[in-house]
């Protein structure tokens, strides 16, 4: 029975990772600040660690074979780069340190899918596409792909991989954090849509994912983890069907994005903080597509359809949301 150490896991991918490898015979030490706040399964192969991410574990990982580390600062009204760094790249250098003088297996970095290049004229994004504009302006995809390019240089012992999901969703977003999508949309009688699109996958995939990479994934590597490509008004859609509703819906122009996030620049260059910004509204009308080659050959991920995730995130919402 390998032992498994994870950052994260009050998180969307976490709790269903957490889920996961209980099932499949894992144990599983879970890195938390509040146990309470864990809504997951719970065993005697669990154990919920409270913690932070700059305490020392090298008793801890003297007996892990693997450490997957989730937990990063997400949040998009942070005005500083330096505090994505700080939770983003400094953390990640501790943890993998520690792992590498404890004598851990393997380390797996969760990052994001945005620090490749998205869709082009070449084809869908890929792992071998350099990141693009306006990824290359947030400041959370810039400190998940410094810590990328931190660990990729290493040569220890300790294997290293990097999983990067497209947008996640499914049950357990407490938050929530991605599932926000849904709540837009969830029995509203108007639903506005930007022009763009993104690729969408189920979150139990991506822990599915994370699993495989334990035994499949190549050291030094790094795995896109996403599934369908499809416009937000096709994922809208998606979503009326699933509920049964009939919204109004209404496409948001371009230059009315454009002007929010000029005004975020503004706002922010002001001290103010706010999710509105230049990148943050242009990811919206982009068509940030990418392939799932990689993972499906290499890991032999099967990813289910986005509707099994739309209606596990929506039934969730409806039902269980406001009990945790």
């Amino acid at each position: 029975m390998k032992n498994i150490f994870i950052t994260g896991i009050s998180g969307l991918l976490g709790t269903n990772l957490v889920n996961l490898l209980l099932e499949q015979g894992y144990k599983v030490t879970g890195l938390i600040r509040n146990p309470d706040s864990f809504s997951g399964t719970r065993n005697e192969n669990l154990t919920l660690l409270k913690g932070g991410l700059f305490d020392d574990y090298s008793a801890i990982f003297s007996d892990t074979d693997i450490v997957v580390h989730i937990a990063a600062e997400t949040k998009q009204n942070i005005l500083r780069y330096e505090e994505y760094y700080k939770t983003n790249f400094d953390a990640t250098r501790h943890l993998y340190e520690t792992a590498v003088k404890s004598g851990v297996k393997k380390f797996i970095f969760v990052s994001t899918a945005n620090t490749s290049g998205f869709t082009d004229s070449d084809g869908l994004g890929h792992e071998g596409k350099p990141m693009k504009f306006p990824f290359t302006e947030s400041f959370y995809a810039l400190s998940k792909k410094a810590a990328e390019d931190y660990l990729l240089q290493q040569n220890n012992a300790t294997e290293t991989v990097i999983i990067c999901p497209t947008f996640m969703l499914g049950a357990f977003d407490t938050k929530p954090s991605s599932g926000r999508i849904i709540l837009m949309g969830l029995h509203k009688k108007l639903i506005f849509y930007p022009p763009g699109g993104k690729n969408f996958v189920y979150v139990k995939d991506v822990a599915q994912t994370i699993i495989n990479a334990i035994t499949h994934a190549k050291n030094g590597e790094k795995y896109i983890a996403c599934n369908e490509n499809i416009s937000y008004k096709d994922f809208f859609q998606k979503l009326n069907k699933i509920n049964d509703q009939n919204p109004l819906m209404i496409k948001v122009p371009g230059f009315l994005l454009q002007t929010a996030g000029l005004f975020g620049d503004l706002l922010r260059k002001l001290k103010i903080k706010t999710d509105l910004c230049t990148p943050n509204m242009r990811s919206l009308y982009i068509e940030n597509y990418y392939s799932n080659h990689k993972s499906t050959t290499e890991l032999n991920v099967q990813y289910q359809p986005v509707e099994t995730a739309i209606k596990e995130a929506s039934d969730y919402f409806k039902n269980d949301f406001r009990k945790h």
